[in-house]
């Protein structure tokens, strides 16, 4: 168990070292949550902000996951092969987005008030 621990971390360390945007969305997670901390924000508003930073997070190591498979069994383009790197980086979009509109009903009230 502790092997796969380890493997874990591994992943999520080269996701961090190599991954731009990886490094970008935890800098935002860490904001966020630095602002939860100013503005002492509920358990309840609490659950939304780690669900949605865990959510963008999970989904940017699915869409490299994906990315270096795709590149690994398709190394020419391939419309198919396309079409799943798309896809799985509109997944992190999306994500991206409700997280952005999560914080902005979290903290904009809470900042000009």
């Amino acid at each position: 168990m502790a092997k796969s621990f380890k493997f874990a971390f591994e992943g999520i360390k080269t996701e961090f070292i190599k991954g731009r945007n990886f490094r970008i969305q935890v800098s935002l997670g860490l904001i966020a949550v630095i602002l939860g901390i100013i503005y002492k924000i509920p358990t309840y508003e609490w659950f939304d902000l780690i669900l949605v930073i865990a959510s963008v997070l999970i989904l940017e190591l699915i869409n490299t996951a994906i990315e270096a498979l795709v590149d690994m069994v398709s190394p020419e383009i391939q419309e198919k092969a396309k079409i799943a790197k798309d896809v799985s980086a509109g997944a992190v979009l999306v994500a991206s987005v409700a997280a952005l509109v999560v914080g902005a009903f979290l903290f904009i009230p809470k900042i000009f008030h």
